[in-house]
């Protein structure tokens, strides 16, 4: 699609994100497109890039924590995305190989992976440990992942009689050679620290963040294991009604808690380069081409979602566990609809909005697969319901 969705971004409603991380303000209306009013932002870091790496789960969950860290008045620290992927890559591996290959493995995870990582291994800041030992600027990691797993594929089935004792030394090994070993001590801002010790000191208590969904094949109020392929550590999420669900979003914004989104990104009418998300209350293939061409050019009615409707699309898998962002704001369109403002990792050049763009609420509500939170941002009633403690 060569037409560029040209938004007029009101500048006042940026004041709270970072000098660095606010988006290009394009005021050039000429074509039509959407106009947004920015009704609130959360402190963000800048955007990155997550390039060739299957990483999305570990960029949105650690700018989330560091969001985190901002709203606690820790300042604006950059987080080694690699540190957590390397130890996730060790526990996925440990899992492919006791499931001999019937599981899968590769770079994808979920945001709990994070937090289960910081748990069990503490964290690192990104000066300390890029893992881009080769001089890269970016993550490049198809022939990491293919090397891996053809290395466990080969062990797994046991040529000499039985695992060799030595086999989880020979994955590291190599996949420390694309990564780089981290460091067992590190010196940020002349202190020196282990991982865990600096997660200590920025005060990250990892039984602070839940995750949550709403499905109607599990009970709610309850938590359930998320049926999606890139859950390898069978994580839980908490399971709510519809309605309940985006209570917890909105609240959540509104008290300056980031919020860490899983979603399918794979509709026709999710488009990053337009710099927005929306579902049309027409499908895609029953519309003619000039509707087609035109569904960026300025605001559509979209459908009513529904906690049917977002269950049908998850039942016949037209809802897919595609990618991981941050919800850092809302806003408004000129027609004074409701938007999410969005943070992505794919870095600034890819739409106008210098990496960021609009979900509207309709698309949020059909095609969110999950999304954490500080278990403090959640209204009373339903952490009540929950049975957390807050």
């Amino acid at each position: 699609m060569k037409f560029i969705q040209n938004i007029c971004i009101a500048i006042l409603g940026f004041a709270s994100l970072t000098a660095a991380a606010q988006p290009t303000i394009n005021t050039n209306k000429k074509g039509g497109g959407y106009t947004f009013t920015i009704q609130k932002t959360i402190a963000v870091t800048p955007v990155k890039n997550q390039n060739k790496s299957g990483t999305c789960w570990c960029f949105s969950a650690n700018s989330f924590i560091e969001s985190e860290l901002l709203r606690m008045g820790k300042g604006d620290v950059n987080l080694s995305e690699m540190f957590v992927v390397r130890n996730m890559y060790i526990q996925k591996a440990e899992h492919y190989v006791r499931y001999k290959g019937a599981t899968g493995f590769g770079g994808g995870g979920e945001l709990h992976d994070v937090i289960n990582a910081i748990r069990e291994y503490g964290v690192i800041p990104f000066e300390a440990y890029s893992g881009m030992p080769t001089g890269t600027e970016k993550p490049v990691h198809n022939e990491m992942d293919a090397v891996l797993r053809a290395m466990l594929d080969a062990m797994i089935k046991t040529p000499d009689g039985g695992l060799n004792p030595n086999w989880k030394a020979a994955f590291i090994g190599a996949l420390d050679g694309y990564l780089g070993a981290p460091p067992e001590n590190f010196t940020y801002k002349g202190k020196t620290y282990t991982p865990k010790s600096f997660a200590k000191e920025m005060g990250i208590n990892p039984d602070d963040y839940i995750e949550v969904s709403s499905f109607s094949h599990h009970p709610f109020y309850s938590p359930f294991i998320l049926e999606v392929s890139d859950n390898w550590a069978n994580g839980m999420v908490y399971n709510v009604p519809l309605e309940d669900f985006k209570k917890i979003a909105d609240n959540s914004i509104a008290n300056n808690y980031s919020i860490g989104w899983a979603s399918d990104v794979s509709e026709k009418g999710f488009s990053f380069k337009n710099g927005v998300a929306i579902v049309p209350v027409k499908d895609f293939d029953d519309m003619s081409k000039e509707e087609k061409d035109s569904m960026f050019t300025k605001p559509t009615p979209e459908k009513v979602i529904t906690q049917k409707n977002r269950q049908d699309a998850f039942d016949n898998l037209t809802t897919t566990d595609d990618h991981g962002m941050q919800l850092i704001g809302t806003a408004t369109d000129q027609n004074n609809q409701p938007y999410y403002l969005v943070k992505n990792s794919w870095g600034t050049d890819k739409n106008d909005l210098n990496g960021f763009f609009y979900c509207s609420v309709p698309y949020f509500l059909y095609k969110t697969t999950c999304i954490m939170v500080n278990k403090h941002a959640l209204p009373k009633d339903i952490a009540n319901k929950l049975g957390i403690k807050l």
